[in-house]
């Protein structure tokens, strides 16, 4: 089981290199590394779980933030509608977005950042994904608003970038052009 400890910190140099493709099939290693990454994300949602084990509540984890630089992520997050997107996969690759941008009003935030860092973090409003499941199979996931949001941010520690970089230096709370904020 993943704890706190597992994950990586800002500075940790597997967080800014891009990771590897996962050879698929997918060793057993792998899926359990995977799995142990949606793993992590639903308990620590769970306030008996995340207080027992002093799990960070996340909706969203990569594979480099436990120092595996492998394309694997996981995210478990619930949308405006209420409808739950809760993944596992691996190689995840954005095929295609909207021209429209989104950003949290409230800004972003990581497991692997232990402080605030204001601004806010310009990210397409729809995306489309492919990916392959933990049984390998390919899937094609279109997604707009937080989850959309979500995959982006955990897309990002697979190519070594982290929330921040996208932030406007000189202006952290400009708003970015044609982007419609979401309140969380």
């Amino acid at each position: 089981m993943i704890t706190m400890k597992d994950i990586i910190k800002e500075g940790h140099p597997t967080l800014k290199q891009p990771a590897a493709e996962v050879p698929l099939p997918a060793s057993e290693t792998d899926k359990a590394t995977l799995q142990s990454l949606i793993d992590y994300v639903i308990n620590s949602q769970n306030p008996d779980i995340a207080s027992q084990y002093g799990l960070r509540p996340g909706i969203g984890l990569a594979a480099p933030q436990i120092n595996v630089s492998k394309r694997m992520m996981a995210v478990h997050v619930t949308d405006e509608k209420g409808t739950l997107h809760s993944y596992a996969l691996f190689n995840p690759k954005i095929v295609s977005h909207s021209v429209e941008k989104t950003y949290l009003s409230s800004g972003e935030g990581c497991l692997s950042v232990d402080r605030e860092v204001p601004g806010y973090v310009p990210r397409y409003a729809r995306i489309t994904v492919k990916a392959f499941t933990i049984d390998g199979e390919e899937i094609k996931i279109r997604l707009k608003g937080l989850p959309a949001i979500v995959f982006q941010h955990e897309i990002d520690h697979l190519d070594g970038i982290m929330f921040y970089d996208h932030i406007n230096q000189q202006d952290p709370f400009k708003q970015p052009e044609d982007a419609t904020p979401i309140d969380r």
